[in-house]
């Protein structure tokens, strides 16, 4: 079994706290009432920069902190009430869509940083995330898959591909600055 570093636990913190920050940023709610925020940007983040089980820990880490009652989402939100609504799988999500996220990069490990990231937020922060998001919204609204896609995920698309994007640039840009600070590549 491995060993969990003092640097992993800093790290694996610093990037719950990063989450928490871009829950900062002033969500943008659609006509729908679902909120767009930038903290998926961070769950991104959390698989291209440190990896899959740290990345996942990084966001268990925050989904935790908000369960207890921290208002860290967007807006101030935090406590069980999160749960109640058809919108939680997203935050559910977080968890695994950061570990995909970082399971791709640390798969693509012979690619460009970029590369590697770019498909690792589109599979991880976009894809697996709508899978939990869009299940939990078809149980809990009820609706169909129909109503959960075009309602539940149309609308978040084109943001979220700029959002992995920017997680592209930003990890190239941390990987070029700081050789080796990516324990995702490590």
């Amino acid at each position: 079994m491995k060993r969990i570093s003092e640097r992993d636990v800093v790290m694996i913190a610093l990037f719950a706290a990063l989450i928490a920050v871009l829950g900062l940023i002033p969500k943008l709610t659609l006509a729908s009432g679902i909120p767009i925020t930038a903290q998926t940007l961070g769950i991104m983040l959390c698989g291209t920069v440190l990896g899959a089980w740290r990345g996942a820990a990084a966001a268990a880490l925050f989904c935790l902190l908000v369960l207890l009652g921290l208002p860290l989402l967007a807006g101030g939100r935090g406590g069980l009430g999160v749960l109640m609504t058809p919108w939680a799988g997203f935050f559910v999500g977080f968890p695994i869509a950061a570990f995909v996220t970082g399971l791709v990069m640390e798969r693509l490990r012979a690619a460009p940083v970029a590369v590697g990231a770019a498909a690792g937020s589109v599979l991880g922060g976009i894809v697996a995330l709508y899978v939990v998001a869009l299940a939990w919204y078809m149980l809990v609204k009820p609706a169909g898959l129909g109503e959960a896609v075009t309602v539940a995920a149309l609308p978040f698309i084109p943001g979220d591909l700029i959002k992995a994007v920017l997680a592209a640039l930003v990890t190239q840009a941390l990987a070029r600055a700081r050789p080796g600070a990516l324990p995702s590549r490590g």
